[in-house]
């Protein structure tokens, strides 16, 4: 019997788990998932014959070793602050892994280790990086092998309520990781645009907006996602010039955040002492620079960060509690520890609501013998949640994973060392599988309008 150990169970593992457990039973695996809370962990496996809940802490060294051991796979669905630690220990016990983040610099140089043990790190491999890289290596593929010359790429990618949802101001629902959230643009900004480089640093990211539209949708606000130029060597498209990933949200989140971001309220580096001995107001407060007493902190918060002190600005900051004389809650120790607290408590997901995922590619190609010049190709994916079941999100950024881990079990995956899914032996029949569920994209083109 092969063993998978699913390390978090979080708002986006529960489909995973599902997909897991149903695969399971059909090929003699046991599938164990470990949290720190076990009442999250017992609620996604469910009684399952063939999994378990366990309690678990990843820095617990002996427990880590315990489980790895015995496991074959790895699906590491924490945050990304442990993936060396989790892939260096899958190094250790010969254990295949799997995870939806990023991939990290140190896992990176596991690659000839891994290799040399035959084991497979597989990362980004979740919806945004995951699917987005698996389909935009498909079209790229395809444009490629029809001779086309691609020369610009711009890739756009969300997790946002579904329209009809006006549950807060913000018009925005935490269906994933908050901390993910808070920490938005925090390495800034680098892509390409008609062959200039633009940099940002973080206080800058949520100031270079732009408008995008999504078919069935409407008008979407764009802002630039992590370093884009990376992508033009993994996707193969060195010669484009324009090279542009981004993150879509309702318009006007950008602007509210921006401020967030000014007054440093999503610093996690920074601890402050003692912060549940304080209110939201007090915390609030701060982060502002000494003042004349009498001044009302609603007006000092408004003079320095130059905005209207009854726009909307301000009015979404009340709204998500940042004035409230209400005690901060729990033990946090950092300004970002704060923010999760009130974005998981005045943005959730209401109990009927249903969220919305979008993926977006757009080239701009050349073709040999064209009549009708450029044309602008476009591939976009919209899902929906299902109202009081499994979110969009915990769909899209699972099944991936589950699926990949499946091809691995069964010995349909001819890779080793530090993987992306821009392989087709990869992105393939992953994609495939995805349509099966009915996760697939339309696709479109046309010719490009001159500037």
């Amino acid at each position: 019997m092969k063993e998978i150990l699913i390390l978090g169970a979080g708002q986006s593992t529960p489909y995973l788990i599902k997909y897991l457990l149903n695969e399971a039973q059909k090929n003699d695996w046991f599938v164990t998932v470990g949290d720190l809370s076990l009442e999250n962990a017992q609620k996604a496996v469910n009684n399952h014959p063939n999994g378990n809940a366990i309690h678990f802490d990843i820095n617990d060294a002996a427990l880590r070793g315990t489980y790895f051991e015995k496991a074959d796979l790895v699906v590491n669905m924490l945050s990304p602050v442990f993936q060396h630690l989790v892939a260096l220990d899958c190094l250790n016990h010969n254990t295949h892994m799997i995870t939806a983040s990023y991939e990290n610099p140190k896992v990176r140089d596991l690659d000839a280790d891994l290799n040399r043990k035959g084991l497979i790190v597989l990362n980004e491999m979740g919806l945004d990086p995951g699917i987005d890289h698996m389909s935009a290596m498909k079209m790229i593929h395809q444009v490629q092998n029809s001779g086309g010359v691609i020369k610009a790429f711009l890739s756009y990618g969300s997790g946002v309520p579904a329209p009809e949802v006006e549950s807060n101001p913000l018009k925005y629902c935490i269906t994933w990781n908050p901390r993910n959230v808070v920490r938005a643009g925090e390495v800034g900004a680098q892509y390409m645009e008609r062959g200039s480089i633009k940099v940002l640093s973080y206080h800058h990211v949520f100031n270079r907006t732009w408008a995008v539209e999504v078919d069935g949708v409407g008008t979407m606000e764009a802002y630039p996602n992590r370093n884009s130029l990376i992508y033009q060597e993994i996707f193969g498209l060195k010669n484009v010039d324009t090279m542009i990933r981004g993150t879509l949200r309702y318009p006007g989140w950008s602007e509210t955040w921006q401020q967030i971001v000014r007054l440093g309220l999503s610093n996690d580096t920074m601890p402050i002492p003692n912060l549940n001995e304080y209110t939201y107001r007090q915390f609030l407060g701060m982060f502002l620079p000494l003042h004349a007493p009498g001044a009302r902190l609603e007006q000092r918060v408004a003079n320095l960060l130059r905005i209207n002190p009854t726009g909307k600005i301000m009015e979404n900051l009340k709204y998500l509690g940042l004035f409230s004389e209400e005690k901060i809650s729990d033990a946090p120790s950092t300004a970002s520890e704060v923010m999760i607290q009130l974005l998981v408590k005045k943005l959730p997901l209401p109990e009927n609501g249903r969220d919305m995922v979008i993926l977006q590619h757009e080239m701009d190609v050349e073709f040999p013998d064209a009549k009708d010049g450029i044309q602008r190709l476009k591939s976009t994916l919209i899902e929906y949640g299902e109202p009081g079941g499994y979110t969009a999100m915990s769909k899209t950024v699972g099944l991936p994973a589950a699926i990949a881990a499946k091809l691995i079990l069964t010995e349909q995956l001819p890779l080793t060392g530090c993987q992306l899914p821009t392989h087709p032996v990869i992105y393939e029949p992953v994609l495939e599988e995805l349509e099966k569920l009915g996760i697939r994209f339309k696709e479109e083109a046309q010719v490009k309008s001159s500037e």
